[in-house]
């Protein structure tokens, strides 16, 4: 196969980001994220990374993803990587949701696409802007094999016993009321790179993954095989957020509605809009949340021992699925960046043979590292995610095996 660069496209409902990588190094030629798509502020900014130029900023009305892209197709022209080069293998495209029949990348034609809209109930923020995107890259390049990788694949290795929920089992299969999982190209990237980092192969170690970013989720990985994960129908279920509120008693739900007068769409919008950290201290940033917390708030220690609580609970719950654990892993924006957040996770849980070495773990850096001290029995890790990246190797293994 002489073509070898993918084009990887997350398409969300008024943003495209995008990277363009040569897969015969992993290395990246281009990125760029167009914003505000539809409105009159939108903007566009490309970096040219092959030819080592500056950032290009682009900023004027940019009506809908047909004109991000062609803006993205232009960009990338000026720079000799357009979408008509030959060198182009594949697009690569992030969904959301693939529901139970996608567990593996796979090229698009119009069965899948018609099954990824029927999965729109289930995933009605993501997987409409993701089929825009799709549809669009198919009109520009219709000759080119476009591959969807789904952020809950890697979690449809999860046993009935970890996705079921307790519910009568003919009402949950008429509506597909299970746990699917998300964040799982970020999951499988992450695990299989504290593996190398321990020198070992994946299918020889078992790790805890905590990815925490302004969503965030928690998942065991057994030899490999995801077995459990935090999120579950939507990714609204699981550890505290930044504005999401992570697991709570339905009753509450009901309770809202009947004694606070509250619609269902008002109770949706205040679990995932307007809960979690920002729900409870207004902020849903670390960086100001340890900045309030040095200066004597109240409100923001709570939240941050709140959000630590349900993030220590995760990792006692998955360390009891798992039975023995090679390694725990922070990756996305708090969790390789925020050495409180990692200190403060594994305090206290030195007889699980976890620890964090105060010098290490204030380290900073783009590399996967050991922030554990030297012979701990469980290594602690910081591995920094790379989704794009995930999505282009698996995108460039099914064409070439295709072809």
């Amino acid at each position: 196969m002489s073509a070898t660069r993918v084009l990887v496209l997350n398409s969300g409902s008024s943003s495209v980001k995008y990277q363009l990588l040569d897969m015969r190094d992993s290395s990246r030629l281009a990125s760029g994220l167009v914003e505000r798509i539809g409105e009159r502020s939108s903007r566009l900014t490309h970096t040219p990374l092959a030819t080592g130029g500056g950032s290009r900023e682009w900023a004027g009305p940019i009506a809908d993803h047909d004109a991000a892209l062609k803006a993205v197709a232009e960009e990338l022209g000026k720079d000799g990587l357009g979408l008509d080069s030959p060198e182009l293998a594949a697009i690569g495209h992030r969904v959301v949701h693939g529901g139970r029949r996608f567990t593996a990348p796979t090229v698009i034609d119009d069965a899948v696409l018609a099954e990824i809209e029927r999965l729109i109930p289930v995933a009605p923020l993501h997987n409409p802007a993701n089929l825009t995107g799709i549809r669009t890259a198919t009109a520009l390049r219709p000759d080119l094999p476009q591959v969807a990788v789904f952020d809950t694949a890697f979690h449809t290795t999860m046993p009935e016993a970890a996705a079921r929920y307790a519910i009568d089992v003919e009402t949950a299969d008429a509506h597909r009321v299970r746990r699917y999982g998300f964040h799982g190209t970020s999951h499988a990237y992450v695990s299989r790179a504290t593996a190398k980092l321990l020198g070992k192969a994946p299918e020889e170690v078992n790790v805890i993954v905590l990815h925490l970013g302004n969503g965030a989720s928690a998942s065991a990985v057994e030899k490999g095989r995801c077995v459990d994960t935090s999120m579950g129908l939507t990714p609204l279920e699981g550890l505290v957020m930044g504005t999401r509120s992570g697991d709570i008693d339905p009753a509450v739900i009901f309770h809202l509605a009947r004694v606070g007068e509250m619609s269902i769409d008002e109770i949706d919008t205040l679990l995932n809009k307007k809960s979690g950290l920002v729900g409870l201290c207004g902020d849903n940033d670390m960086r100001e949340i340890r900045r309030r917390i040095d200066e004597g708030d109240e409100r923001a220690r709570l939240a941050f021992d709140i959000y630590i609580h349900r993030l220590r609970k995760y990792i006692g719950a998955y360390y009891a699925v798992l039975g023995q654990v090679d390694a725990v892993a922070f990756t996305a924006g708090v969790g390789e960046n925020a050495a409180p957040v990692r200190a403060a996770a594994v305090a206290g849980l030195g007889s699980l043979g976890l620890a964090v070495d105060e010098g290490l773990n204030a380290v900073r850096g783009d590399a996967p590292r050991l922030i554990s001290p030297a012979g701990a029995r469980v290594a602690v890790a910081v591995v920094p995610t790379d989704e794009e990246l995930e999505i282009a190797t698996q995108t460039y293994a099914l064409v070439k095996k295709t072809n």
